[in-house]
């Protein structure tokens, strides 16, 4: 793993080397207010073979069902306890995108919230779905893709991949349409992705030079203010032109990213590190337990008891100081922090106490 470490970071130290090429504008920065929505719905999947929910444990799904065959004109008995071992509850889930109009279908994520089995061969049932204001601005139905597939018998089970959710393609149509700021005002707003003094300054450059001077102004590091046509059409054809322009970025802010989960270590080639000393040990416990029997004398009125045994070693590998020389690039980092011999996991402490002597010329984030 460590093999594989230095050889992507070499790799992002030879391409820190060159200039920094030129992006798109619409990589770097997206109108404001033009965004999805998410949509969430409750819903019901039948035609399961046998592999929904268990109603006794998961009461709603007899409750939904009920009210279900109530709208359709079949009256349940009271007191009636139902078997649905075809029918499952899921969550319907949409993101509706930007200037979707009436009629215009989205895909949607089924997923059970019950203890279905598995969701394979079902179908959606008529769902509403609504947005954070509580209107209604889909409506979903089809048959289920399920990317798996299991089988079980005589307590064995067999499973590859997940059996609790899947997804329709263009399984919602839109109902209603969201409306934008776009077309408002004598201008739009653009918001960077990160916030960045230098980038945007940097749209703002780029759009004065192509539309001309004044025609954008930065107002902080994540904003952008551009002068736009009020005609439907010359708005539009503005922003296409825009929005392809060419961006030239400044060198980000130094950044470590360590993930204390996986143990992985990404940092860009702004990197640098100062002239330190580390010493670095590794410390391993050992815990081994031996199960005793202890026996009664033949004529005593005892009991066999049986007992655990348990030896603990502790073991302690020493480290010598080794001396890493600054590093102004990222090569020379990675070489340094490879010469210590560190598990990606040591790393994670090991740097984490650098950036505290003051050694580490970086910001860390834990993620």
């Amino acid at each position: 793993m460590r093999s594989l470490i230095l050889l992507a970071a070499a790799a992002l130290a030879v391409l820190g080397a060159q200039p920094a090429a030129a992006v798109r504008l619409k990589e770097v920065a997206a109108v404001q207010g033009v965004r999805a929505n998410a949509l969430v719905g409750y819903g019901l999947v039948v035609g399961l073979d046998g592999s929904g929910d268990q109603t006794t444990q998961t009461p709603f799904t007899t409750q939904s069902m009920t009210a279900m065959l109530q709208q359709m004109g079949v009256t349940v008995p009271s007191g009636t306890s139902m078997q649905l071992k075809n029918v499952a509850a899921v969550m319907v889930t949409a993101q509706l995108p930007a200037f979707a109009q009436p009629g215009q279908a989205i895909d949607i994520n089924v997923s059970s919230i019950g203890n279905a089995k598995s969701l394979r061969g079902g179908t959606l049932i008529a769902t509403p779905l609504k947005g954070a204001d509580g209107n209604v601005y889909a409506l979903a139905q089809g048959n289920l893709i399920v990317g798996g597939a299991g089988a079980a018998a005589n307590g064995s089970k067999v499973q590859i991949n997940h059996l609790s959710a899947g997804r329709i393609p263009a399984g919602a149509t839109v109902e209603r349409t969201v409306p934008t700021p776009l077309l408002e005002g004598d201008g739009v707003q653009l918001g960077l992705q990160a916030d960045d003094f230098a980038t945007a300054r940097a749209v703002a450059d780029a759009i004065n030079r192509a539309k001309g001077e004044g025609t954008a102004v930065a107002l902080d590091g994540r904003s952008v203010r551009v002068r736009a046509p009020a005609a439907p059409g010359a708005r539009i054809a503005f922003l296409a032109d825009i929005e392809n322009l060419n961006v030239e970025l400044a060198q980000p802010a130094a950044r470590v990213v360590l993930n204390a989960r996986t143990g992985s270590v990404v940092m860009n080639d702004a990197v640098t590190l100062g002239a330190c000393a580390v010493a670095h040990g590794s410390l391993s416990v050992t815990i081994s337990t031996t199960p005793q029997v202890s026996q009664p004398n033949p004529f005593g009125q005892g009991q066999t008891v049986e007992s655990a045994k348990s030896d603990i070693a502790i073991t302690q590998q020493g480290g010598a100081l080794i001396q890493l020389p600054a590093g102004t690039k990222l090569a020379d980092v990675v070489k340094a922090l490879n010469s210590l011999g560190a598990t990606p996991m040591d790393l994670l402490a090991i740097l984490q106490a650098m950036k505290s002597a003051g050694a580490l010329n970086a910001e860390i984030e834990v993620i």
